[in-house]
């Protein structure tokens, strides 16, 4: 049985971590990267999600920082943010990701995910995708959010999973930062429409949002602001969903 994961999702905007609401107002600070890694890895995250949104990674992937975080986890840690080329991917990987994470190059040029997983393996690229409902479509979101894809929501998931993505982290861009819950509907168009993992992003905010989650057919729960703003963490959402039934993996103590 295919056990599901806990997932953190840290935003570095060049100087520190942060999180808003929405995709808008990133000002909220988070704390420090290296420090706030150190702290999910001794805290029973099954993986780390690392994106950065400073732009920086577009010019040039800084590999001596992106080593520093790596060294610092014994889980597994997606990095993402700018990535367009192979080399970026390759100098991410030299520096200690286990996966990265590609989001608008995958509508600008999405036989970079062929070339990707042919290179690195499937299962070492993710896609992220982050969707708005407009007039009760999904719609996909390029560029942070900023700017609407051409690409049809359901024809975008398929062609990703066909041309090699490992995984699809999928972006409620309406639920994010709100604590509210996932978008579950989604979730489920997602997973109905997919034969990989998909790891459901945007919302949550108590322990049922986690279980209404796996109840929509997630695999994963990335999340952040409950880790960052509220007494929640992730063994004791682990330890919730155990009693649930929920096939999580259980790398901690049970009370």
């Amino acid at each position: 049985m295919l056990r599901v994961r806990i997932i953190p999702i840290l935003l570095w905007n060049g100087i520190t971590l942060v999180k808003g609401q929405n995709f808008e107002n990133n000002k909220r600070s988070a704390g420090s990267p290296i420090s706030t890694i150190k702290i999910y890895n001794s805290r029973d995250v099954d993986e780390i999600v690392f994106f950065d949104i400073s732009e920086k990674m577009k010019n040039n992937v800084d590999m001596d920082f992106i080593k520093s975080l790596t060294d610092c986890v014994d889980v597994p840690i997606t990095i993402g943010g700018g990535i367009k080329t192979l080399s970026q991917m390759d100098n991410l990987f030299q520096s200690g990701a286990d996966k990265i994470s590609i989001n608008s190059i995958a509508y600008d040029n999405p036989k970079i995910i062929n070339e990707a997983s042919i290179k690195f393996g499937s299962q070492a690229i993710t896609v992220s995708i982050d969707v708005k409902k407009i007039n009760n479509e999904y719609v996909c979101f390029s560029n942070c959010g900023k700017k609407i894809s051409n690409k049809n929501f359901h024809a975008h998931l398929k062609e990703c999973e066909d041309r090699g993505a490992g995984e699809i982290i999928i972006n409620s861009i309406s639920h994010d930062g709100l604590l509210e819950g996932y978008d579950y509907e989604l979730i489920k168009k997602c997973t109905s429409s997919l034969n990989i993992p998909v790891i459901a992003a945007g919302g949550a905010g108590d322990y049922d949002h986690f279980l209404k989650a796996y109840e929509s057919g997630a695999n994963a729960f990335a999340a952040s602001s409950i880790y960052h703003f509220t007494q929640s963490t992730p063994a004791q959402i682990k330890k919730y969903l155990v009693k649930k039934s929920v096939p999580i993996r259980e790398n901690f103590i049970i009370d």
